[in-house]
C-alpha cells in the first residue's frame, strides 16, 4: 500500500467510533475532539488521561467491549486495542459498511492512514511518509517552522491586519512564544518595549517600521498617549502591527490599555500571552515559586509605589501575614521602605529572600539573604533594576538543593581525579616493569 489519497474529512456533528482506551487512542482522541466529531470511545478501560477528556461533551465512553452493530452510523472508524483478533472483527465490519478505518496494529489492513499533522492558523499540515512515522514527523516539524518563522513565502496568504499585543518574555529571545516570533517575521510595524528581548529586533526584515517605546516622548501618561496613537493609526491602515512587551503584556503593563485604544477606533487586536518574569526569572534561578510541604500559594505585588504612598492599592500589613511566596517586580527603589512594612507588619524579619537581576539574560546576577537585609545585600553587592525579588521558604529550600547539588558536583570531581591519579600510576609501574 503505497498511495494513499490525502484528504480533509469534515467530522463536525458526525459519528466517530474509536476502539480502545489506551496510549493510541490517547493521542488520536484531542484532534478527534477538536474536529468536533460525535465520538463515542469504546473500551474496557481507559488511560488517566482519557479520564480527564471524558468532561468534554463530544465525548462518550461506553464500557465494555466491541460489540457487532457498534458502527451503525459511523463515518470514520479507529481501531486500536492490542488485540489483533477485536481489531480484525472491527475493520471487517468497517469495510462492509464501506467506513474508512485506521489500525493502529496493522496499517496495511487499513482503509485509511492518520497523517502527520499540525495546525498554522488556519493551515493544516498533514504528512505520509509511507509507513515511516518518524519521517513523516520530521517533515512536518519542518513545514510547520517554516511557516512559523516567515521562511515559507505561504505565509504572506493569511496575514490578518490588525494589533497584536505580544508578551516578548523575560529577556532571553529564546522564551518568546511561537506565535509571537511568527508574528514578528509579518510584522509590518513593531513598537518595542525597553526590556522587550531586544535581540529579537536585530531579525526584523529591513522594510519594518520601528518604534522604540523608550525614545517616545517622555511622562509616562504622554508616552502611553503616543503608543496608542501609533498601534491605531497603523493599525487603521491595514498593517500587521505588533506591540512587544517584556513578559506579559497584561502583568503590571498597560497592554489591556492599549488594548481598549484600539477597540475604541474599531481596529482589531488580538492578545498573545508571554511568559512572565514573576514565574520564570526565579525559576532559572533555582528557585521554585511553589513547592509542596513549603508554600500552598504565592503573590505577585507592583513596588513601583512605596507602601506609604496615598496612590499605592497594595495592602501590605495582609501581605505580611500570608505565608506563602511573595514576588516583588518594579521594587528595587523602594524595597527598603517594603520590608521595613512588611516586617513593621508580621512577617518575620529572618524570612529568606533573594533578588534576581537581568533574570534570563547572560548577565543575570542573584543575591541572597533574609527579609530584613536584602535590600543592603543587593546594594553591596550592585544589583539593581530591572530586578525580580522573591520571599519565602521557597528560597531557602533553593539554597539547600544548590548546596547538595555543588558537593555532589565536587565528589565526583574528586572520584575523576582519583580515578585519574590512580590511572596515571598504573601506567607508570607498567612503563617501570
Amino acid at each position: 500500500m503505497t498511495n494513499q489519497y490525502l484528504s480533509g474529512l469534515v467530522l463536525e456533528g458526525r459519528r466517530v467510533v474509536v476502539v480502545g482506551g489506551g496510549s493510541v487512542a490517547q493521542r488520536r482522541l484531542p484532534r478527534l475532539i477538536e474536529s468536533g466529531a460525535v465520538i463515542d470511545l469504546i473500551s474496557p478501560s481507559v488511560t488517566p488521561t482519557i479520564e480527564g477528556l471524558l468532561g468534554n461533551p463530544s465525548l462518550t465512553w461506553i464500557e465494555r467491549g466491541y460489540a457487532e452493530g457498534d458502527l451503525d452510523g459511523a463515518w470514520y472508524v479507529v481501531v486500536a486495542t492490542d488485540d489483533a483478533a477485536v481489531n480484525d472483527r472491527v475493520s471487517a465490519e468497517a469495510e462492509e459498511r464501506r467506513i474508512f478505518c485506521v489500525r493502529s496494529d496493522d496499517r496495511s489492513r487499513a482503509t485509511a492512514w492518520t497523517p502527520a499533522s499540525g495546525q498554522h492558523d488556519s493551515v493544516t499540515v498533514g504528512v505520509l511518509g509511507g509507513g515511516d512515522h518518524r519521517r513523516s514527523a520530521a517533515v512536518r516539524d519542518a513545514i510547520l517552522e517554516g511557516l512559523r518563522t516567515g521562511e515559507l513565502a505561504a505565509r504572506d496568504v493569511d496575514r490578518r491586519p490588525g494589533v497584536y499585543l505580544v508578551g516578548g518574555g523575560p529577556g532571553d529571545p529564546d522564551l518568546i512564544t511561537v506565535r509571537g516570533r511568527r508574528l514578528l517575521a509579518e510584522a509590518d510595524v513593531v513598537v518595542a518595549d525597553r526590556l522587550a528581548p531586544q535581540q529579537l529586533l536585530d531579525e526584523l526584515h529591513p522594510d519594518v517600521e520601528l518604534f522604540d517605546a523608550a525614545k517616545l516622548p517622555r511622562g509616562r501618561a504622554a508616552q502611553q498617549e503616543e503608543i496608542n496613537r501609533i498601534l491605531v493609526d497603523r493599525g487603521q491602515q491595514g498593517k500587521v502591527v505588533v506591540r512587544l512587551k517584556g513578559g506579559d503584556s497584561y502583568v503590571f503593563g498597560r497592554g489591556f490599555e492599549e488594548a481598549l485604544a484600539c477597540a475604541a477606533a474599531g481596529v482589531p487586536w488580538t492578545v498573545v500571552p508571554g511568559i512572565t518574569s514573576a514565574i520564570s526569572v526565579p525559576a532559572v534561578s533555582g528557585i521554585p515559586v511553589t513547592h509542596r510541604g513549603v508554600t500552598h500559594e504565592f503573590t505577585v505585588v507592583s513596588g513601583h509605589i512605596p507602601p506609604s504612598h496615598p496612590d499605592s492599592l497594595v495592602n501590605w500589613d495582609a501581605l505580611a501575614q500570608l505565608r506563602g511566596t511573595l514576588v516583588l517586580l518594579m521594587a528595587v527603589e523602594n524595597l527598603p521602605a517594603i520590608t521595613e512594612r512588611l516586617i513593621k507588619a508580621g512577617r518575620p524579619a529572618d524570612t529568606p529572600a533573594a533578588a534576581i537581576a537581568d533574570g534570563t539574560l547572560p548577565g543575570q546576577r542573584m543575591v541572597t539573604s533574609d527579609l530584613a537585609g536584602i535590600a543592603a545585600a543587593m546594594a553591596d553587592a550592585g544589583v539593581g533594576a530591572p530586578a525580580i525579588v522573591v520571599i519565602g521558604a521557597v528560597v531557602d529550600v533553593a539554597t539547600q538543593a544548590a548546596k547538595a547539588q555543588d558537593q555532589s558536583q565536587d565528589q565526583s570531581q574528586d572520584q575523576s581525579q582519583e580515578q585519574s591519579q590512580e590511572q596515571s600510576q598504573d601506567q607508570s609501574q607498567e612503563q617501570e616493569q
